[in-house]
Formats: C-alpha cells, structure tokens, sequence
C-alpha cells in the first residue's frame, strides 16, 4: 500500500579489525595515570578508556597489567646520564648507590610499582651489576655480594618511602599528633630517652646526610663479610 514503503536497509558496517594504538601513547597514558593519581587507579580497562579504545585492543599489544607495567618503568632509568664513577671499588659502591637513591627520588611513582616485586627497568640493572661487581673487588663472595645488594636495596628504598610520607603530611598536616610530638613529660618513666630528645628530633632528622649513611652501611656489610668465622680479618 501507498505510504507504507520500508526505507531501504542501509549498507552493512564492517566490523573489521580494532582501531591500531600506539604502543608509545598507550605506555604515556600509564605513566602519567600512575603520576598523577597513584598505582591504585591504573588499570586496563582505564588506559583502554583515555585512549578511546577497548580493554580488548590493549591485550593485542600487552599480555596483562604487570606486563604494561614493565613497559612503564622501560626507560626511566636511561633518562638520566650515568654519573662519573671513582675507580676504587669501595668507592664506587657508595656511588653507584647514592645515584641509584637520587634518581629514585625524582621520579617517586616507581617506588610504587617497584613494590609489586619483580617488576625492573632493564636499563637500571647496570646499577646492580656494578655494586655485585663492585662488592667481589672487595673481596666478599658472591652470596655476600648479593646479601650487601639487598641490604642497599632495602635502605635505598625504604628511605625514599619515608620521605615521601613526611612530604605528603608536610603538605596535608594531620589534626592528631604523632610521633615525636605524641611524646610527653608524663612518658618520662616509660620512655625517658625519647622524652628528653624528642624537642630536638626533627633539628636532629634534618642533618641526616644519605650519602653519609650508605657510606657506614656499605663499610659495615664489607667489613663483616671480609672476615673468617673467627672474626679475624680474612686473608
């Protein structure tokens, strides 16, 4: 009947392959995601979004979150030159680790995803390499080299935590009091160190040289770790 003519179907739309991402722009969006609001809120699905894009398009470049992880931290640590390293090998420890704690320090948000374990920049093993290296010119064994790395490590890291928590209650002081102004005359009896010191803790905090410490911590571990089971130095 007049009038009642159906519009003539449309041409079919091709499904075809998903829209190719730039990994370069893919690996940007996490990274900058992590910079300016945390490990926590990166995700997949989130990327996929900021770039227009399905979590499914993602998973054609990436096999999963860790891996797009790794693919974050590639490079950050080959944007800052390698220093001018003393030949002396107790020397050179101190050095690299110190450069490792500097670096470390101005791009904060690897801490974060370093905390997952296992996750590197490649480009940053040259740091490990040379303290391992450094550690046996000193005359520790390999086991000993590798306990000295660690211990480094755990400093290097857990320092830079700290600071960055102190930073973060700097800039949002918390109502409550804590330590060392949680402290007073009445814990005298119980903590009567802290109680006498604590007016002068943060003035005490302040001097606290990092290059300084790895220095004592590194000539500790040698130290140990060049000496018999006798305690007498190893020959």
């Amino acid at each position: 009947m007049p009038g009642t003519e159906k519009n003539p179907p449309g041409p079919k739309r091709s499904v075809g392959r998903p829209r190719r991402l730039d990994p370069d722009a893919m690996v940007a969006t996490a990274r900058r995601i992590i910079e300016d609001e945390g490990l926590s809120a990166l995700s997949m699905r989130r990327v996929a979004k900021e770039l227009g894009s399905t979590p499914m398009a993602l998973y054609h470049y990436v096999q999963d979150k860790d891996e797009l992880l790794m693919l974050t931290l590639s490079g950050t640590a080959a944007a800052f030159p390698r220093p001018e390293l003393p030949a002396d090998p107790r020397e050179r420890l101190t050095a690299v680790a110190a450069h490792m704690h500097e670096i470390l320090a101005r791009i904060p948000w690897v801490l974060d995803v370093l905390a997952l374990g296992e996750l590197t920049d490649r480009n940053a093993l040259w740091m490990v390499e040379e303290i391992i290296d450094c550690a046996l010119a000193c005359g520790l064994s390999p086991a000993r080299a590798v306990r000295l790395y660690r211990t480094v490590w755990s400093y290097v890291y857990g320092d830079l935590v700290f600071r960055r928590a102190a930073d973060r209650r700097a800039e949002h002081p918390p109502s409550k009091r804590y330590f060392p102004d949680m402290v007073t005359e009445e814990d005298a009896a119980e903590l009567p160190r802290l109680t006498e010191i604590k007016g002068d803790w943060r003035a005490y905090a302040a001097d606290y040289d990092v290059v300084d410490e790895l220095d004592a911590i590194i000539t500790g571990l040698l130290t140990r770790g060049t000496r018999s089971a006798s305690g007498a130095p190893a020959g």
